[in-house]
């Protein structure tokens, strides 16, 4: 790609971020399903939800910019769901394989809030206000996100696991 202008660097970004929306929608079942934890496996229930309404909005902004909605590999998400697939093939403590679940989604949310932080930024550059407001507001989101997982994990999930190698 040759990137001679900011508009470039945006658009290769909402792909990346596209394809990074579409690999997580088929990744959080998966955690939700292998979550023991309840509050856990609600928490990774709720943001699929939350992620799919990511998609949408990302597809709606790519499609504005470019008049199509056709992704690019995004070998940032690709690697970190890779990494989360390595604890959902564990066997071990409920508990400890919970707190790996957290780790590995905490990953995730700290990748997409340097993401969309950067498209919003982006979006300002260009002067497309709308852009950068949804952009926002999916930060604002995927940092909630972020904050009730540390949350589960240490009011619950890490000490049930630590705990556990303790027995």
């Amino acid at each position: 790609m040759k990137l001679d202008d900011i508009a470039t660097l945006y658009v290769g970004n909402l792909k990346d971020m596209l394809d990074a929306e579409r690999q997580l929608t088929g990744a959080l079942p998966r955690l939700a399903k292998k979550a023991g934890n309840a509050e856990l496996r609600a928490a990774f229930e709720e943001h699929l939800e939350v992620t799919e309404s990511h998609l949408e909005q990302v597809e709606d902004l790519l499609e504005a910019a470019t008049g199509s909605t056709r992704a690019k590999n995004c070998k940032g998400m690709e690697g970190l769901i890779a990494e989360g697939r390595e604890i959902l093939d564990s066997d071990g403590d409920a508990d400890v394989i919970d707190a790996g679940l957290i780790v590995a989604a905490q990953k995730v949310e700290h990748y997409e809030i340097a993401a969309y932080g950067s498209l919003r930024a982006l979006a300002r550059m260009m002067g497309d206000e709308n852009a950068a407001d949804r952009f926002g507001a999916i930060l604002d989101d995927e940092r909630a996100a972020d904050e009730k997982l540390s949350e589960i994990a240490t009011a619950m999930v890490n000490v049930e696991a630590a705990a556990s190698g303790r027995s």
